[in-house]
């Protein structure tokens, strides 16, 4: 069979052989045995009705050892024996160009290269799936390599609920992912239904297909050390950034440090993922002794080196080891998976990383103490260097939170703030660049081309170049890094996984950079381009410890702007859109939108983008501007005078003496 082939027939009607377990590849934590005996029986019930009857005497048996063994039913037996990487468009069967961009992405989310657990389908952050397995993969491009421009699949946590009539300026793809009713969206909720097969938790561009390998949270990365330096007045070169994780979205921090022009050292428990960041050249050197890492340490600040150092091992040796042979840590931070803490997301130190995995799913309340503990000790290092002028921030990973849950001392004793340390978005990322509409803007080229990612970086540096000649004072600083940027793009060999690029850009830059675009497209400079964004932006995601925990009102902790953003964007043009609970910080604390748009050179394609991309960014302005975030009033009023349909709300400012 050929791969169209393959990709057309679906669940194929005939068993394939079943597929041994590959210890070469990073898999996924046994998961908590969370089901009673007859919720078991109802998850493998859920399980053979993708299969027909005739095969479920086979797979029941089959389907019970993986439950029993992992935690969950992937289906191993299913996997594709193609190799899945996101191909050049004209590769995918159909007639449909919209649906086989997204099948592109699909598989882009799914690349060796690309995912963090691959064979169960996860892509990053220890539990963000595509899919809950593989029988709804094979299904979903099954229903996109048949899909014509006049229905829309609907795809439930994974499930594609199938394909319905709908019409060409529609959504191709609506994706829901976790949308649970809030009573039951909690942690042990969401182990409980996702093992059943009912829910998954699709972090924020994972289960929405628009991940694009850790480039994005390099770029977002680089921006935050960078504007975290300048918080502290002082120059990169020479200055140490401490912070942990190299899986998933977290393996980009050594690289986003290089570009800075920091001395980065980055802690990770696991081998495997520490091994696959050095194979990339996303970090410098490895060492996993403490006093050879602070002997090099010592040695990197003096000669004022630009390098990144990963320690293997536990992250709160480090911060302990470092307060012992007092060595100045600038900036600080933490990028384990504290959203999903007890199954996987956070390794306690004393522990091995082969001892915590078999803890975590044995005696998972011993483990959850033991976090705990870990945590507590972490803090405490942490406030020892605070005390000597450290700069700590949460980087958007729910630190602050389950470290306040461990009992750690991390509470204010200022009454008016809930953590002793910001979130970088409440001291970086929201006043400097969410306010003012600035966020990760990024781009696929569907033709798979160097060549033309090459020439959509050209295009988009010259657009940024032209904005900044007019710009205000006040986001000319964003746009020289953006600029700066997109320069060394090709030098810094950002891409993993399909031909992508990132920058972050306000309303007028996301326009103007997709315009030129679509021109380039229409002239057959460049092929067709798919656009798109993290959801950690501006306006698609209510998230009150991080996104928009620099909302003041009251309204962090409603979801209203997610859930208007992701309507809003299916109206007005998105190729596919989606919504989910989770992601980043965890299930049941935040509500994540996101959206894809294929840009086809058409004058179809240009109503949409301007249409869509206006919505996309100033939805979440006028929402900040509302809570009286004045860089936010400053970024509406001038949205309101470009574009004269524009009428927004604005707040009014009361006196503070007042209540005095």
């Amino acid at each position: 069979m050929t791969f169209k082939e393959q990709i057309q027939q679906g669940i194929p009607s005939i068993l394939p052989e079943t597929k041994p377990y590959d210890p070469s590849i990073n898999h996924a934590p046994k998961r908590k045995d969370i089901l009673s005996k007859e919720e078991k029986e109802l998850a493998l019930r859920n399980a053979l009705r993708y299969f027909e009857p005739k095969h479920h005497a086979t797979l029941l048996p089959e389907f019970r050892d993986e439950l029993e063994k992992y935690g969950r039913i992937y289906m191993y037996r299913f996997r594709p024996d193609y190799k899945i990487y996101a191909r050049p468009i004209e590769e995918y069967p159909g007639e449909c160009e919209q649906a086989k961009a997204i099948m592109l992405m699909i598989q882009n989310n799914l690349d060796y290269a690309v995912a963090q657990h691959p064979h169960e389908l996860i892509t990053y952050g220890g539990n963000g799936a595509v899919f809950q397995n593989w029988a709804q993969y094979l299904l979903v491009m099954k229903y996109l390599s048949e899909m014509t421009d006049a229905q829309t699949l609907a795809v439930y946590s994974g499930h594609p609920m199938g394909l319905f009539p709908s019409h060409k300026d529609a959504p191709r793809v609506v994706v829901t992912n976790g949308m649970m009713i809030p009573n039951y969206s909690k942690p042990d909720d969401w182990e409980k239904f996702n093992a059943l097969g009912v829910t998954q938790y699709g972090q924020m561009t994972a289960g929405s297909y628009m991940y694009i390998g850790p480039q994005g949270i390099v770029h977002g990365t680089t921006i935050t050390v960078l504007n975290g330096f300048r918080k502290i007045k002082k120059e990169t070169n020479g200055g140490l950034f401490l912070t942990s994780g190299l899986g998933g979205m977290s393996g980009a921090q050594p690289k986003a440090g290089n570009i800075a022009g920091c001395v980065t050292v980055c802690a990770e428990v696991n081998k495997k993922a520490t091994e696959t960041r050095h194979s990339q050249g996303w970090v410098d050197e490895v060492i996993s002794d403490l006093d050879a890492l602070s002997k090099r340490v010592k040695e990197a600040i003096e000669n004022k080196e630009t390098v990144s150092i990963a320690y293997d091992g536990n992250i709160v040796d480090v911060w302990e080891k470092f307060a012992e042979d007092n060595i100045h840590i600038d900036l600080g931070s933490d990028q384990t998976s504290l959203h999903n803490p007890w199954a996987g997301g956070y390794y306690p130190v004393g522990l091995t990383y082969e001892e915590a995995n078999e803890m975590m799913a044995n005696n998972p309340e011993q483990f959850k103490k033991d976090v705990q503990k870990s945590l507590r000790r972490q803090v405490e290092a942490i406030n020892k260097h605070t005390a000597k002028g450290t700069y700590f921030f949460d980087y958007g990973n729910a630190f602050l939170l389950e470290a306040s849950r461990a009992g750690a001392a991390i509470l204010s004793e200022d009454k008016s703030k809930e953590f002793r340390y910001p979130s970088y978005v409440q001291d970086i990322m929201g006043p400097m660049c969410f306010d003012y509409g600035f966020g990760p803007f990024r781009w696929v080229c569907a033709s798979g081309k160097p060549e033309d990612l090459q020439k959509t970086d050209e295009i988009a540096c010259k657009v940024l170049e032209d904005l900044m000649k007019n710009s205000p004072e006040e986001i000319q600083q964003q746009m020289q890094d953006n600029i700066t940027w997109i320069k060394g793009a090709q030098e810094n060999k950002l891409v993993v996984g399909s031909q992508a690029r990132i920058l972050y850009a306000d309303s007028d830059g996301r326009l103007q950079i997709a315009s030129a675009f679509n021109k380039a497209i229409s002239e057959g400079k460049i092929g067709p381009v798919i656009l798109g964004r993290d959801h950690h932006d501006v306006s698609g995601t209510d998230s009150p410890y991080r996104e928009t925990s620099n909302i003041y009102d009251g309204s962090r902790f409603t979801a209203d702007m997610a859930i208007q953003n992701v309507i809003g964007d299916s109206f007005r043009g998105a190729t596919w859109v989606s919504i989910h609970n989770g992601g980043g910080v965890g299930w049941g604390e935040v509500i994540n939108g996101g959206f894809g748009m294929v840009l086809d050179g058409s004058e179809d394609a240009q109503r949409r983008l301007e249409n869509m991309l206006f919505w996309d960014v100033n939805n979440g302005i006028a929402r900040r501007s509302w809570a009286r975030n004045e860089e936010a009033v400053f970024a509406i009023k001038r949205a309101m005078e470009n574009n004269p349909h524009l009428k927004v709300t604005l707040p009014n400012f009361v006196d503070d003496n007042l209540f005095k």
